[in-house]
Order: structure tokens, then sequence, then C-alpha cells
């Protein structure tokens, strides 16, 4: 893509020269098309021959005082059309020498036309007014010109660098000051940037918006399509830019070449960018750091129903996010699928409240489970909210019953889908693992193993009590043969002060081990 400086034309309207302080001099009067001040003035030249229209290119601003014109109508009225035809900027007569004031048959003529018609009731320079709207037309042009190359510079240096697209979408807001917006053909948000309260406004009725905006460029809504080897598959949009069109137009071309770039060299992995929103979306649902209702507009905006929806939060341990996509596809769920930490996939169904929402969750788990085998994936849930508002706590929750299952899938039968109640104390444990409380407790209790840090013995006592203080099975897991495995459960509880044969003293020491084991992780 490349961007001329014709391209970068022009950088001043109508009405921004009637209001140069070289201008205000000359008493400026528009007296037709007052309602097209703000065409573009591209240049400014001065002309009194009658055929003027011949010699323009479009979009300057015609400077005369007419002399050649007084007395013929016919000359005075073909003037102004020629000026049309030319696609001239405005036409601007300054009155003393031919004219003592504006002629009607110009007047009505630029009326007819819609070309700005100004009249100068001061005698005036016109020399000063070239002067003074050329330098500046120059200046602009060239600051857009240097604009343009540091933006180049800047963006090709972070994808050099191997930044994240939302590393270069923050540096085409930053040069913009308005919110800028990535999407895929179908409109579906791919990545934001900008001041995030007015990010939260465009998308708070995204669709609407971007289906009204069309391909037609106006109040500062200004884009420019992603795409090569003869093939669109985005677009990006810079959202309410206050600066002249011209600086905006380049600046979304700039953008949309580097990102072009950037899908390049990730081995053209639009896909990526669609996983990369929904992950960030879901990351910020989860970590509740931003309040859901904040995340709304860009939820429906990424494309997930949320208008009278249950939503089902699920976690995937060891589940392949692609695998997950397909499966949502396959079976006709919407929903959005983000990779977490550890291993662990999140996936939020949106799912129509008519619709038994604890089967559809049960059939997608089954389905998964009989393509990677019951020992390869477990898929851990929350209940069903029906408020948007609950999402990030369901997340939550289901991500702790996965870690919990995570912890004794040996000597857990679990069904398709693990809710809380299904991994039992271990599981409220997980919940409440964060609470002072409970960490005094675990360090009280198992103080006398901890402060010697004895692996072996703590390995012991987990593998003991998970098997329900079954001996002979202990000691076959531990490869030991059980007069040892009783001295070593007579050094643990001397250690811990504790008789492992009463119940209410070893349901202590197990519940304090679940404790300390869920704060390792």
């Amino acid at each position: 893509m490349t961007i001329t400086l014709d391209s970068l034309e022009p950088a001043l309207s109508v009405r921004q020269v009637l209001t140069l302080e070289r201008v205000l001099a000359g008493e400026p009067e528009v007296v037709a098309g007052a309602g097209h001040l703000d065409r573009p003035v591209r240049w400014v030249h001065v002309a009194e021959a009658a055929d003027v229209g011949v010699m323009l290119s479009g979009g300057e601003m015609v400077l005369t005082t007419g002399v050649l014109l007084a007395g013929d109508e016919d000359k005075q009225a073909e003037y102004v059309r020629s000026l049309h035809r030319a696609e001239a900027a405005a036409v601007v007569l300054g009155l003393g020498r031919a004219f003592p004031a504006a002629p009607d048959v110009m007047r009505r003529a630029a009326e007819r036309c819609g070309l700005p018609m100004v009249v100068l009731h001061r005698p005036f320079p016109f020399a000063e007014l070239t002067e003074e709207v050329q330098s500046r037309l120059v200046r602009r042009k060239f600051a857009a010109v240097s604009l343009s190359e540091a933006v180049r510079t800047e963006l090709t240096a972070l994808i050099t660098a191997g930044a994240p697209l939302q590393r270069l979408l923050d540096e085409v807001a930053r040069h913009s000051a308005c919110p800028v917006v990535v999407t895929n053909l179908a409109h579906r948000v791919l990545g934001t940037a900008g001041e995030r309260p007015a990010v939260d406004d465009v998308l708070r009725d995204w669709e609407r918006i971007a289906r009204q905006a069309g391909g037609v460029e106006g109040d500062g809504w200004i884009r420019a399509e992603l795409g090569g080897r003869g093939e669109r598959w985005g677009r990006i949009v810079l959202c309410g830019y206050r600066g002249d069109t011209a600086t905006g137009r380049l600046l979304a071309d700039r953008a949309a070449e580097a990102l072009v770039l950037h899908r390049m060299l990730a081995g053209g992995a639009a896909r990526s960018w669609e996983e990369q929103s929904a992950q960030s979306l879901l990351t910020d649902l989860v970590s509740g750091v931003v309040p859901a209702r904040q995340l709304l507009p860009r939820a429906r905006a990424a494309g997930l129903p949320v208008n009278r929806r249950t939503f089902v939060p699920l976690v995937v341990r060891d589940g392949d996010p692609a695998r997950l996509e397909r499966l949502l596809r396959l079976l006709g769920l919407p929903g959005l699928v983000a990779e977490l930490a550890d291993g662990a996939t999140a996936v939020l169904l949106s799912l129509p409240r008519d619709q038994d929402a604890g089967a559809l969750a049960a059939h997608f788990a089954t389905r998964l489970r009989t393509e990677t085998g019951p020992d390869h994936t477990v898929v851990a849930a929350a209940e069903a909210r029906a408020a948007w508002d609950d999402v990030p706590t369901g997340l939550r929750e289901a991500q702790h019953v996965a870690d919990a299952v995570a912890d004794s899938s040996a000597v857990l039968d679990l069904p398709p889908v693990v809710r809380l109640k299904d991994v039992h104390l271990r599981g409220l444990i997980r919940l409440l693992r964060d609470d002072p409380h409970v960490q005094s407790f675990a360090e009280r209790e198992l103080d006398g193993l901890l402060r010697e840090t004895d692996e072996d013995l703590l390995s012991v006592l987990r593998t003991y009590l998970a098997t329900g203080r079954n001996k002979s099975r202990t000691a076959q897991l531990h490869h030991v043969s059980r007069p040892a495995l009783y001295r070593r459960l007579e050094a643990i509880q001397v250690r811990l002060g504790v008789d492992l044969d009463d119940f209410e003293q070893a349901a202590s020491v197990h519940i304090a081990l679940l404790a300390h084991d869920a704060q390792q992780q």
C-alpha cells in the first residue's frame, strides 16, 4: 500500500480558511453555498479568465476581482458553472474594482451549484491570502509525511520485536487519540484499543453502528481494509477521529499495512486474533479486575449472544482450544473459548433460556471425552447463570473444580461434567484456600512435618488419608513393606502429636493437608 503526497491532501476546509486572521481582515461574507463550507481546500489559485475551469484540477479556492466579468451576466454565470464542473472548493470575490456588491447572477448560480461563494468587503491583497493558505497546506502536508513515517517506523519496530496485536493497536490509538477497532468481515470484533470508556461506548451497540457506517466515512469514522493477494479478511476502524480526514486515512492505512505484516509473520493465523480477543475477555472475567458489566459490550462485539441467555461456565483440563472450538461449531453451541494458565481452557456457553443447559453441557462433555478419552480430558462446570454479572463467579468456581479434580483424579470416579458437589471436601478447600484462617489452620496442624519439610512423610500421609487409611494399599503404592509403613506412620503421629486411628484427629489432619496442597498450586 503506497501513500503519495497527493493522498495526504487536503488539510484545510473552506470554513477553516475563512477563520484565518489575514482573511478576517478582508471582512469575508458567505453569500452562497453556506452548507458546503466543510469542503477541503487543496490549493489557492488567483484567476480572472472566464474559462478558469480548464486550468483547475479540483479542490482549489479561486480568488478573483471579476474585472473580466463585469457587464456580462452570461460570463458571470458561466464562470461559476466552470468552477463547479472543475470541482473547485470555493470562489472568493474581492469587491471594489469591478463589483460594489455580490452580483445576483453569480450568487444564484453558486447557490444552485452548491459552490461556496465568499465576498471580501475590504480591499485585500490576494498574495497575502495565497501565501498564508499555501504555507499552511505545505506545512501540514510535510507534517503528515513525517507522521506517516514515524507511525510506520514505530509499528515496524514493534512487529520486529514480536509484539502482540494489542501492542500495535495501542500505538495506533495513541497516534489517533480515538478508539480503534479491528473486525473480521462479519463485523466481529477481534481487537480494540483506546481509552476504555470511549471504547465501551463504541462497542455498546457495535453491530448496528458498524453496519450503519457501511463503507462510508463520516463523523470521524475512518476505515481501512485488511487483506492481501486479492483476499479481504478484516478491517480496522478509527472511531470518531477528530483530526482532518486525510491524516486519519493515512493513520488507518499505515495501521492496516502493519496488521497485514503482523499476520503474515504469524503464518497467516488470523484465527489467532479471535483467540486472543476471547482470551482477553475471559481472562478479565475470571480475574474480576474489571466489573462484568463493563465487559458486556466487549462480549457482545465479540459475537457472543448476551440478551436473554443462560450462561454455562466450563473449564476443560488438558483440552486443545482448537478442538473445543470445532466441537462447539459442530454442535451448534454459541460460546467463547480461551486458554488459561496451567493447561486449563475456559469455555463460556451462551444458550437460549428455553434449552436445557445441563443436558447440553453434558452432551458437549461426552462428545469431547469420546474424542479424547476419559483419562485425558476433564470438563468442570459451575451451575448455569441467568445473569451476566454472575458469570465471573461461575468461571472461578469451574476453575476451582478443575483444579480440585487435578489433585484427586486418581481417587474420584468422575461424571462427564464435574461440579463442585462431585469433588466434595476437596472442592470446598479449593474455594477457601486463600482464606487466612484456613491457611493458619493448615500451618498449625501440619507444623511438625512442615518444619523439617520431610516430603517423604508428607507423601505417605497424603496417600494414607486419600485411600481411607488403608495401610495395605498405602504400602503397595509406596513400594514399602507393612512394617516399614508402620514406622513411618508412627513417626508422622509423633511429629504431629495426633492419633491417626482417631477419626476426628485424622479428619482434621486430612483437611489441613488438603488446604496445604491447595495453597501450593
